[in-house]
């Protein structure tokens, strides 16, 4: 619609595209500019109702800045939660200019390209540039990423996508998202389940482009902590050594297998915790797998023989492999991740 004029109450407006018009929906301005806020009196109640329900991610509609994630972090420290926040990035001021990205992604623990209102808000010749973009600035952050909205519309009412919709898919893959998300594909489609497996099924068939076992991440940065540093070594040796089959990270926040999982790498990244938060928030992380494993009950003599062995009894590793083992001096440490051993299973 074109406004062509207004009042303290009302809009109006001239319809330039029209089509069917539903209720319960949002309101966008091309180029930006709402005063709305980012979060309404429901979101609050919502973000107490999350506490209450020990969610392990919560994520923030229509976002503008770091200062709206800061106060939902503030609100959701209030409530006595412990999820992790995910800005949905869906507003033209979000994107304005590369501080303004990089700050709101600096506050969120991870980052989802909401491609719906975006698209409306920035126009879509420009959305996939951003979307490229997001995915890019959020690995840089070391945050996870996620990509949603239509990424296969038809199947709504179709039980097969159409070619574009699996280029959408394969795209984000190939741009190394760590997640694709359907919406009312699985939400209120007729065809849930075949959404599902077509979606999980293009990814497995990009991630066996030759382009994702390279990687340029961070060549020339330096490294501000001693787990991010181990991190990062495990998987430049993991893409460098041929027999490595399987990387083993032994963690307790899930930092380390996130930092690991910014690389592009065949390598799959095995995330053992005794913390059942940490196992569900890490399997979003592209190429981990989290297990549950409690190093602390072990005498220390014996945890990387247990690790190896939680992969043997999966058949996830042979007798002969390598795997590359990443660990701390002491356990129950958030952080302490500072060793990394080459081990033959």
């Amino acid at each position: 619609m074109r406004v062509e004029s207004t009042s303290p109450e009302a809009l109006n407006c001239i319809v330039t595209v029209g089509g069917p018009l539903s209720d319960h929906k949002g309101i966008n301005r091309k180029g930006g500019g709402l005063t709305a806020p980012a979060l309404t009196e429901k979101d609050k109640a919502d973000i107490k109702l999350a506490a209450e329900m020990d969610l392990d991610y919560l994520a923030v509609s229509f976002p503008r800045d770091a200062k709206d994630m800061e106060y939902a972090r503030k609100l959701r420290d209030e409530s006595g939660g412990t999820a992790w926040l995910v800005s949905k990035i869906e507003r033209a001021e979000a994107v304005a200019d590369d501080q303004t990205l990089d700050e709101l992604i600096a506050a969120s623990d991870a980052v989802m390209v909401a491609r719906g209102d975006l698209g409306v808000e920035i126009g879509d010749a420009e959305l996939i540039a951003i979307q490229k973009k997001i995915i890019l600035h959020a690995r840089r952050n070391n945050k996870a990423v996620i990509v949603a909205t239509q990424m296969m519309e038809s199947m709504i009412s179709s039980p097969m996508p159409t070619r574009a919709e699996v280029s959408d898919v394969a795209n984000a893959v190939l741009d190394n998202t760590d997640a694709v998300m359907l919406s009312a594909e699985s939400a209120a489609g007729s065809y849930p389940i075949e959404a599902v497996r077509a979606m999980a099924r293009i990814c497995s068939g990009a991630e066996k482009h030759p382009t994702n076992v390279k990687s340029s991440h961070r060549l020339h940065t330096t490294f501000g902590r001693c787990d991010e540093s181990i991190a990062l070594a495990a998987l430049y040796t993991a893409n460098h050594f041929p027999g490595v089959k399987a990387i083993i990270s032994l963690t307790e926040s899930g930092f380390t297998p996130l930092i690991m999982s910014r690389l592009r790498s065949h390598v799959p990244i095995y995330a053992l915790s005794p913390h059942r938060a940490t196992q569900a928030r890490s399997s979003l992380f592209r190429g981990v797998y989290p297990i549950a494993f409690d190093p602390a009950s072990l005498p220390s003599e014996t945890v990387s023989e247990a690790a190896i062995g939680e992969l043997l009894k999966r058949d996830l590793v042979q007798p002969g492999d390598w795997i590359i083992l990443t660990k701390g001096d002491s356990y129950n440490v958030v952080g302490g991740t500072n060793g990394m051993k080459i081990l033959q299973v």
